[in-house]
Formats: structure tokens, C-alpha cells, sequence
């Protein structure tokens, strides 16, 4: 017979209030009564400290002696307001129990849907402004706020209670809560454009046959993006759209030379006449869908997410619908020629095809160069190493969410017409304080946070398949999402098999080599495989998730707009000021390298290049540089030498224009937002501020951000400078 285990304190269990047990750690106590008594007198005698000593004796030995498997989170709090009382302590108690009101009031107002609206009536900043591109001076926006609102509310009350909690802490964030899981929406998606354009679709009322030229394809494009952006919630993509609008356009060219055979001898002066015409017609309809989708609102309140990826097409139409996509987007929109912010543009440099001088689309990567100076888009994506990272190519899913290689049962790699069910994010660098520079307590946490993610991503699965093909048709059975459903079919035949993603994002992986390493540990050989380990960690559970469940888990280097402030703000309070970590207000989003830094794009390049393959489920890479219009070939350099390297890469330069001074260049960050450095002017009438919002671009002018993206976009600017001229950059 086995001797029965010895039960001390350090075996104890507590149990949460969401229902969590957590192994039993008296640190937290003390944490606590030290908070409540420095919030009576900053500054604590060492009589103070005696008697917190002796608080912490009294309250250990009573729990030791009445609770020998568990004990519930409240009934170790009221022994802790017993002792202090018991000790004359009176205003620390006092404070100990207001602390934990105020932490029950904000946890029930979270869910009290009279509190939430009166803060978006308020005009509550971290209501109205939580995303760049929506305006929230126009109705249909407040109409969208009102219900987002209504929508978190009972969301809260909808997650499992672990989630809910971790949530509303901070340690992870539900992203998108004012959709789901109150509505059983998706994410983003690839739109199958081609099932659809080729196939017919409907939307209303209108059942709406193929298109038989390039103009129409591109006018049904900009309203099934509409309709799809208003039935989910995340970004919407057109992948490989030079090859998807080809046919149509030849459509055009077709009736050209029907007409100028009527007209013109010559078989060559009749095709001539058929191209010239085809090539107007090509740049008319890409003008047009670029305006289209500017002027485009979804039921959302925003311009819809959409991003048009191209790039690999070959023959002479696929050739003009590239070109036309850039010299549209140069040209800028309306009579002040301002910088388009969607669609995201995607380019896809490929080697044989357009990488080298001698590459037989050389010329357009020419033109996508000269068009990224001008107007920051487009990215590009390196087809060779994407499809390393994520098994097949393809364009993003809205800013930076990667779909995986696939195949259906046919064995046909499928891309289109595939989506994401969601993200939750994780707030790493909260673990890496709480466990104070110890590894091992890090592991530990970070093993118990993985499992509320976990808890967290298949509700979200579960939630996505209550949907039925009725709730959004566009989507379900109209062809965006490829194979077309009956009203009576499962949804869940679109998702299974991991033919839909679902997400573990991750923030702030240079504040937590910061913890553990110090601020310049990114020349630290051991620090560098630390983080790592962290991102495979977070890599390998959700293998295991995968293999658990059937659904595709991914690692997501987060589209974190507002969250690098959110997490960090909750971690000031939480923690205090910590140099390099918590003091400059933001945490840096995913992997990058710090801002502040101003790395060289060669030197970011090499230093984030590790991190994708652990988190090819999302991810993009940034470059800084100055003004690069009077030299594109310093930007080519860093496309080439990234080719071999990463997946895909950004381009930051400054963009903005003055419309009363004529200044072209980069505007000042201020308090007030961005302004002219030459005229002081920073109406958002007169002047074009374009800066990224993580995956996206936005006008910060325009678009008022929370205190975080202010500061984190200012530190940006303010770190601009590569370390070495453009010309430095082209010989290198």
C-alpha cells in the first residue's frame, strides 16, 4: 500500500472564480496586501514591511490548517481582510477589499449592456476610435458602434468563463468580440472570384450571370466584395487577380476585332487596333474598381478590408492588368491626387519570372518599385520562400493571414474560397513579468495560458459551425466561399478536414527578451533561440490542437492595431513602469525588431527571418526607409536581398502631402496628430497623411487612434532614418 502524499501549503489548489485551478502561490498575497498598503502611503517603514510579514505568517498558517486539497479564491481573500483588521490595519483593508470591488465592478460592467452603451454616448475614446479606418462621425458607423457594443456585452457572457476572464485581465485577447461569438461569423477570407464570375452568383434579389468584359468583372468584384465584407468580420482577398480577369478582358479584345475587321485591312492593323482598344478598356476598369472599393461602405460602417494580390500573369493581358493596377494606384485618387489606402495591394515577385534584369516581367517589378515610393503599396510576397513557409502560394487573407497548403479529395491544391474562423491573442510579455527573469515559472505560465487559448479557439470553431448557409448566402451559397452549400447543409463541410484556419496570435516577443536578456539582446546568440523556442511553443501546441480536433491552428504574428497599447496600458497598471518593456507605452507587435533601434532593412531582415516558419499562419515583415522617389533602385536592393530570406515584406517611407504648401515628404507627429513641418498644417482637408496601421495603411489625421498607435506610429517616424544613405542601400 502506497504511503499517502504529504499535504503542505505548496500542494494546495486554488480555485478561481471562472472555475480555473492554479497551483497555490503565496507571492500573489503578498503582492497584494504590499499594493493595498502602498496605496495608503507610497512610501513603507520598515515597521510597514514587519507587519506585512507578519499579516502574510498569520494568513499562511490559517489556510495550512483549514484547507488540505483546495481552497476558493474567496475565502483566501476574506482570511486576508480578517488578519488586517485583526492588526488594526484598518486602511489597508480597506483598500485590499476596494481593490477587489473595483475588480468585480469592471468585470460586471463589461457585461452590463446600460454601461457599454453610455460609454460609446460618451464618445469614449476606446469605443470610437478602437479601429483606424472606421469614421465615427457618420451614421451608419454609430449604427455598427451601437450594436458592436450591444454585441460584446453578451458576447462576454456568451465565452467560456475562463476565457472571459482571461480576457478582460488582459493575459489574452478575444479579437473581434464585437461580432463574435454573438453572431457565428468568420473571419477573413480568400474570395473564390473565379467560381463566381464564371458561374454566376446572386445578391438580393439579382441573379447576376457571368460578365463578358473586364468592365463588368471588375463592377460585379467591387459588390461581391461588399456583400462578403458585410456577412464576416475580417479582411476580405482577390488572389492572382491579373490571371482572374484575363478571360474578360479577352472578351473585350475579341468584340475590338470583330469590329475592326469591319473597319480596317490588315489582319495586323486590325489586331493592333483590338489590343489598343483592349489595353484602354483594361486601365479603365482597374480605375474603376480602385474607385469603387474607396467609395465602398459595408454594413461594418468601413471601407471593406480588401486586398488584390497579382503579379505572376505572363501573356500580353495579364502583363496590361499589372501595369494598369500600379498606374492607377501612382495616378491617386480624385483631382489631388491623393494615396489610395484600399485595396491593399499585394505584388508577387517570382525568380525566372520578374526578379532579374533579364526576367521577361522585369519591366513591371520596375513599375511596382516605383509605385511602392510613392504610395507605400504594394507589398510584396517572395513566391519561392512562401510557399516554403506555408506549403502552396497564395495571396494574404486581408492584411497578413496566411491559409496553408491544401488539398480537397480530389487531391486539387485549393486556395480560394478557403477562410479563417478567428484570432485570440496572447499577452507574452505579462508572463514574462509575472515570472520575474525565472524560465522555468515562464514555461509554467505560459503552459496554463496556452490552455485557456486552446479553450478559446475551438469555441470560437464551434460557434463559426452554428451558423447555417442561410445567414449569409454570398458567402455559404453564392460561391465566396467555393463549394456552394444547400440551405440545409453544414456549414462546418467548409471548415473541416483543416480546410479553414482558426488562430493563436502572439504580441510583444522583444518585450520578453527584454525580461530575460535586457534591452540589446537581439545580438545574444541564447536570447535570440529563447524567443525562438517561445514562437515553437506556441507552434507545437497548436500542432497538437490540429491532430486533437480536425480544424487547421495557426500561429499568427498578430494584426495587432490597438492591442499594442491595450496590453501594454493593462500591464503599466498591473506592473508598473518597467524600463524598455512598459515605460514607452506600446509593446512592439510580434516579432519585429524594436523601432527605437532603427535596424538597417538588411540587419531586420536577418533578424526576423527565423520567426515565420513557427508562425506561418500570419505574418509580414516591415522596413523603414526615408524618401526613396529619387532613388527606386535603393528599395530593389531590399527586395532582392529579402527574395531567399522572408515571405513577405512592407515598405515604410514617408508619403504625405501638403495641399497648401505643396510639401511631399514626412509629416511631424504631434499631440494633435500629424502636421505639415514646413506650413504647420494638419487639417485633414488639406492635407494626405498616410501611415501604416499594421497590415494596413491608414490616415491618422482623418481617422483619430488610440494613445498607443499615436505613439507607436511616432516612434516609427521618429526612427525612420536606416542608419546609412539610399545610396548605401543599392551598393549593399
Amino acid at each position: 500500500m502506497q504511503e499517502p502524499k504529504e499535504l503542505t501549503i505548496e500542494t494546495l489548489t486554488v480555485v478561481k472564480r471562472d472555475g480555473r485551478n492554479v497551483k497555490f502561490d503565496a507571492t500573489k498575497i503578498e503582492r497584494a496586501i504590499v499594493r493595498a498598503a502602498k496605496s495608503v502611503d507610497t512610501e513603507l517603514t520598515e515597521a510597514d514591511h514587519q507587519d506585512i510579514e507578519d499579516v502574510m505568517v498569520a494568513v499562511l498558517d490559517e489556510i495550512s490548517s483549514r484547507f488540505k486539497d483546495d481552497v476558493k479564491i474567496y475565502e483566501i481573500q476574506s482570511i486576508v481582510e480578517h488578519e488586517l483588521m485583526e492588526r488594526q490595519q484598518l486602511e489597508w483593508a480597506q483598500a485590499y477589499i476596494n481593490y477587489r470591488a473595483q475588480k468585480d465592478l469592471k468585470r460586471n460592467q463589461a457585461t452590463d449592456i446600460n454601461f457599454t452603451i453610455q460609454k460609446l454616448l460618451k464618445k469614449d475614446a476606446t469605443v470610437v476610435n478602437e479601429n483606424a479606418n472606421k469614421d465615427s462621425n457618420v451614421f451608419n458607423t454609430q449604427r455598427d458602434l451601437t450594436a458592436g457594443t450591444v454585441a460584446k456585452a453578451m458576447g462576454l457572457k456568451m465565452l467560456p468563463p475562463k476565457v472571459a476572464n482571461a480576457h478582460l485581465k488582459g493575459d489574452i485577447h478575444w479579437h473581434d468580440l464585437d461580432y463574435q461569438p454573438y453572431s457565428p461569423m468568420t473571419n477573413c477570407c480568400l474570395i473564390d472570384f473565379k467560381e463566381m464570375l464564371n458561374h454566376g452568383f446572386k445578391i438580393g434579389n439579382a441573379e447576376v450571370e457571368p460578365p463578358h468584359s473586364i468592365q463588368t468583372a471588375t463592377a460585379q468584384m467591387s459588390q461581391i466584395i461588399a456583400n462578403v465584407a458585410s456577412s464576416q468580420y475580417g479582411g476580405c482577398s482577390a488572389d492572382r487577380v491579373d490571371e482572374l480577369l484575363a478571360p474578360f478582358a479577352m472578351k473585350n479584345y475579341e468584340k475590338h476585332l470583330i469590329d475592326a475587321q469591319n473597319w480596317i485591312d490588315g489582319e495586323k492593323r486590325q489586331a493592333a487596333f483590338a489590343k489598343q482598344k483592349t489595353i484602354k478598356d483594361i486601365d479603365d476598369a482597374m480605375q474603376a474598381l480602385e474607385y469603387e472599393i474607396n467609395t465602398l461602405y459595408s454594413s461594418q460602417g468601413q471601407t471593406p478590408f480588401t486586398t488584390l494580390g497579382f503579379g505572376l500573369g505572363t501573356n500580353w493581358v495579364e502583363r496590361e492588368i499589372q501595369k494598369a493596377i500600379l498606374n492607377v494606384r501612382i495616378e491617386g485618387l480624385g483631382k489631388e491626387k491623393r494615396t489610395a489606402i484600399f485595396p491593399k495591394l499585394v505584388f508577387t515577385i517570382k525568380r525566372g519570372l520578374n526578379l532579374k534584369p533579364e526576367d521577361p516581367n522585369y519591366d513591371i517589378k520596375q513599375l511596382a518599385v516605383e509605385c511602392a515610393t510613392k504610395r507605400m503599396y504594394p507589398d510584396v510576397l517572395m513566391y519561392d520562400k512562401l510557399v516554403e513557409l506555408t506549403g502552396s502560394f497564395k495571396a494574404p487573407m486581408g492584411c497578413r493571414s496566411f491559409l496553408q497548403g491544401w488539398k480537397d479529395e480530389n487531391g486539387q491544391e485549393v486556395n480560394a474560397g478557403r477562410m479563417n474562423l478567428g484570432v485570440v491573442t496572447l499577452n507574452l510579455p505579462r508572463i514574462a513579468l509575472e515570472s520575474k527573469g525565472n524560465q522555468d515559472k515562464f514555461w509554467a505560465i505560459l503552459k496554463e495560458r496556452l490552455a485557456i487559448c486552446k479553450e478559446a479557439l475551438v469555441f470560437k470553431v464551434n460557434r463559426a459551425k452554428q451558423a447555417t448557409p442561410q445567414n449569409a448566402p454570398i458567402l455559404y451559397q453564392y460561391g465566396a466561399f467555393g463549394k456552394r452549400l444547400k440551405p440545409d447543409e453544414s456549414v462546418d463541410e467548409l471548415f473541416k478536414n483543416k480546410r479553414a484556419t482558426v488562430s493563436l496570435g502572439y504580441i510583444g516577443l522583444y518585450e520578453v527578451g527584454t525580461v530575460f536578456f535586457g534591452p540589446t539582446w537581439e545580438h545574444n546568440p541564447a536570447a535570440k533561440q529563447f524567443t525562438v523556442d517561445v514562437v515553437k511553443k506556441l507552434y507545437n501546441s497548436c500542432q497538437d490542437w490540429e491532430d486533437e480536433y480536425g480544424y487547421h491552428f495557426s500561429v499568427y504574428a498578430t494584426p495587432a492595431e490597438s492591442l499594442t497599447n491595450t496590453f501594454c496600458q493593462a500591464d503599466i497598471k498591473k506592473f508598473g513602469r518597467i524600463k524598455d518593456v512598459t515605460d514607452k507605452e506600446y509593446y512592439t507587435n510580434s516579432f519585429h525588431y524594436d523601432v527605437r533601434k532603427a535596424p538597417t532593412p538588411f540587419e531586420k531582415i536577418d533578424f526576423e527571418k527565423e520567426y515565420p516558419p513557427y508562425s506561418a499562419g500570419g505574418f509580414i515583415h516591415y522596413c523603414e526607409y526615408p524618401n526613396l522617389k529619387q532613388n527606386p533602385k535603393a528599395l530593389e536592393a531590399v527586395w532582392d536581398y529579402a527574395y531567399d530570406r522572408i515571405g513577405y515584406l512592407g515598405t515604410n517611407t514617408p508619403i504625405d502631402q501638403c495641399f497648401e504648401c505643396g510639401f511631399k515628404g514626412e509629416f511631424k507627429p504631434t499631440a494633435r496628430g500629424f502636421e505639415c513641418p514646413q506650413c504647420g498644417n494638419h487639417n485633414p482637408a488639406t492635407c494626405d497623411v498616410v501611415k501604416r496601421t499594421c497590415g494596413y495603411l491608414g490616415n491618422p489625421n482623418q481617422r483619430p487612434m488610440v494613445h498607443g498607435r499615436h505613439v507607436e506610429i511616432a516612434s516609427r517616424v521618429k526612427h525612420m532614418s536606416l542608419g546609412n544613405d539610399s545610396n548605401d542601400i543599392a551598393r549593399q
